[in-house]
């Protein structure tokens, strides 16, 4: 592998364009699409406060006139459990180390822990180049208390850089934007100008209906749920979307509708409302959802009802 700057890139000065693949990889929850959002200045990956929301990989392009990065948002790693779906976004977020050029590994300040531990041990072995990212600074007062954790984490991994920075407020994430890019590999643009993702207007509905949910319902609710589109018609002004919601069990189903229908037809409104902005145009949206039982716990069905 050809020797790679470490410098942030001078835009200022002409300089050869730059572009490459980048996997964002931590544990669950400590904030990979809140910071692709900011990355991009605008949402394309759902967040919430309860862990392993992303279950897709979710990528995100960025291009100016000197770099394109395209980011890999992934679901959070998790060996501390064998359920098939946690083994199946495992595989997901794993999966991308193979195909990119640089990983942003992302923990949370003074909260190393031994699923990190996990994580960076699984990164050391692929022998990629790597930033360590230490995100949730905004919620240290005294920043010298960080300077033990940065120590010890430059210590025990090989990084390219090591980075504090606030994803939800912004904070240092222009920096971060150009220290990868001064990484990645000399090339011309993999991706159009005004390209920002590789996914379908139905994946974001999808997740956007997924996402209200997860935030709406308890804490083991959403990870037995998840969202098809089954019907899609399309006009100049309006966008009708059919969507189904599927549980494992009838108590669960239960749960999703409400008293009197009160929850989903919340949950209807507030994704609408999104879409509409997301889209630009009038969105009718209906729900339905139907029990499918143990589709988290089969590959076969998880390859149905994810991809």
């Amino acid at each position: 592998m050809d020797k790679l700057p470490t410098q942030p890139i001078d835009e200022t000065s002409p300089s050869p364009f730059r572009r490459g693949y980048v996997s964002i990889i931590g544990r669950p929850n400590v904030g990979k699409s809140t910071l692709l959002n900011k990355i991009l200045g605008q949402k394309i990956s759902i967040t919430s406060r309860k862990p392993q929301t992303t279950r897709h990989r979710i990528l995100g392009i960025k291009t100016t006139d000197t770099y394109q990065t395209i980011w890999m948002d992934t679901p959070g790693v998790n060996f501390q459990t064998k359920r098939t779906m946690n083994r199946y976004m495992n595989r997901t977020a794993t999966g991308t180390l193979t195909d990119v050029d640089l990983v942003v590994f992302l923990v949370e300040a003074r909260q190393w822990t031994e699923p990190d531990d996990r994580v960076q041990e699984r990164l050391i072995e692929t022998d990629m180049p790597i930033i360590l990212v230490v995100n949730k600074i905004d919620q240290i007062k005294d920043k010298k208390q960080l300077l033990p954790f940065f120590d010890k984490a430059s210590q025990e991994g090989n990084y390219r850089e090591i980075v504090p920075l606030s994803a939800r407020r912004g904070d240092n994430v222009g920096l971060l934007e150009s220290l990868v890019a001064a990484n990645l590999p000399e090339g011309e643009a993999l991706f159009p100008k005004d390209q920002i993702t590789d996914r379908s207007e139905r994946f974001f509905a999808s997740e956007l209906i997924r996402e209200k949910l997860t935030r709406a319902l308890g804490q083991e609710l959403p990870y037995r749920l998840t969202v098809q589109i089954e019907q899609w018609s399309e006009r100049p002004k309006l966008l009708s979307i059919d969507a189904v919601i599927w549980v494992e069990r009838p108590g669960q189903k239960a749960i999703v509708i409400g008293k009197q229908g009160e929850m989903l037809k919340a949950v209807g409104t507030k994704a609408r409302q999104e879409m509409e902005d997301f889209f630009g145009k009038k969105v009718f949206l209906r729900l339905w959802t139907k029990v499918r039982a143990g589709w988290s716990e089969s590959d076969a069905a998880l390859r149905t009802v994810l991809e």
